[in-house]
């Protein structure tokens, strides 16, 4: 499986922004797709992710109500929408596929930058 996400910028405080992770290859063993990112000095920090089959969607606390994943079955794209963006989302956001449940994501993409000015 290939990822690649795509979409990130240069954003203001309060806007939104939506990324895309474009999966090909062996897309048909994808059971997940999740969100992650990478601050500058920080740790990786899982954002949330999305069933593959199903669309059912899973969130860390510390972003429920503003990050949103939605998928295009037919692209093979998985979306992030992230609203009322912060200066400390600013980050490498990227995109990767686990193949079961609970298992590693094995798969990543490239990452795509978000800066937030405030």
């Amino acid at each position: 499986v290939q990822l690649q996400a795509s979409g990130g910028g240069l954003v203001q405080a309060g806007g939104s922004l939506r990324l895309s992770c474009a999966a090909s290859g062996r897309t048909f063993i994808m059971y997940a797709i999740g969100w992650f990112r990478q601050a500058p000095g920080k740790e990786r920090e899982f954002v949330g992710g999305i069933r593959w089959s199903s669309g059912s969607t899973y969130y860390p606390n510390s972003v429920k109500g503003r990050f949103t994943i939605s998928r295009d079955n037919a692209q093979n794209t998985a979306l992030l929408q992230i609203d009322t963006l912060k200066p400390e989302d600013t980050a490498v956001y990227y995109c990767a596929a686990a193949t079961r449940a609970g298992a590693q994501y094995d798969y990543w993409g490239q990452g795509t930058l978000v800066t937030v000015s405030s």
